[in-house]
């Protein structure tokens, strides 16, 4: 039975039950089918043409973003992450700074938590709204990252969280992407579990992706962000 059907208003619409069975990856088929030439080309020249519009568009909020960091904390305005994208491949992620300078110390990458005493009050509501991701519209413009699929994680992170769940790796059987299934329907994962699901998600959408249900992707994301459900 397909886990993707076409809704009412004839957008993909993902069921709780598919949502049900992403928690148990084993669920899926390894690997994806691979896309279709016409797919990969449609689907970056959306990525080029939606960042661009979006950053134009987002210019005011990017500007009020980077003063409100500057004046409220010490440190720089945005940050560098190495972060996973398609194959493994190691990029700069780029985003507003939302936390206290130098918040990881010695420990290193770690999991953000609920309440998490290193955000700052500005890097809360940048959080809360994703204001803290526009920068990487840069990276889909430098085809590091699209508009649509599964979040990048940190190398450390992936490595520690493909020791403990079999099969993460599959995730990177497509294209970084600023927003994706998993966050849409799901949100940020808080917990080792959360995780799990996420991974099912993720690979549910490189069984499934399509320009369709990019797009019923993309709108959830518009709720997602004016709700800031999800945030952490």
């Amino acid at each position: 039975m397909s886990s993707a059907r076409s809704g009412s208003d004839g957008l993909p619409a993902i069921s709780s039950r598919a949502a049900r069975r992403a928690r148990a990856p084993g669920a899926l088929n390894s690997g994806a089918p691979a896309p279709s030439v016409s797919y990969d080309h449609a689907k970056r020249a959306i990525d080029v043409l939606g960042a661009s519009v979006l950053l134009a568009v987002a210019a005011p909020a990017i500007v009020a973003t980077a003063v409100a960091i500057r004046v409220t904390s010490r440190g720089p305005v945005l940050l560098r992450q190495q972060r996973l994208t398609e194959r493994g491949r190691s990029f700069s992620l780029l985003k507003f700074r939302s936390m206290v300078a130098d918040a990881e110390g010695h420990e290193g990458a770690r999991f953000a938590e609920e309440g998490d005493r290193r955000v700052t009050p500005v890097g809360r509501i940048i959080r809360r709204t994703r204001l803290d991701e526009l920068p990487q519209l840069l990276n889909v413009l430098c085809g590091d990252m699209s508009l649509i699929g599964p979040r990048p994680e940190r190398p450390e992170i992936a490595k520690d969280l493909a020791q403990r769940i079999r099969g993460f790796e599959r995730r990177l059987g497509a294209r970084a992407g600023l927003t994706g299934l998993a966050q849409v329907v799901q949100g940020y994962p808080g917990d080792i579990e959360g995780y799990r699901r996420k991974l099912g998600l993720d690979l549910l959408y490189i069984k499934r992706k399509s320009l369709k249900l990019d797009v019923w992707i993309a709108l959830k994301t518009v709720g997602v962000v004016l709700t800031g459900s999800g945030a952490r």
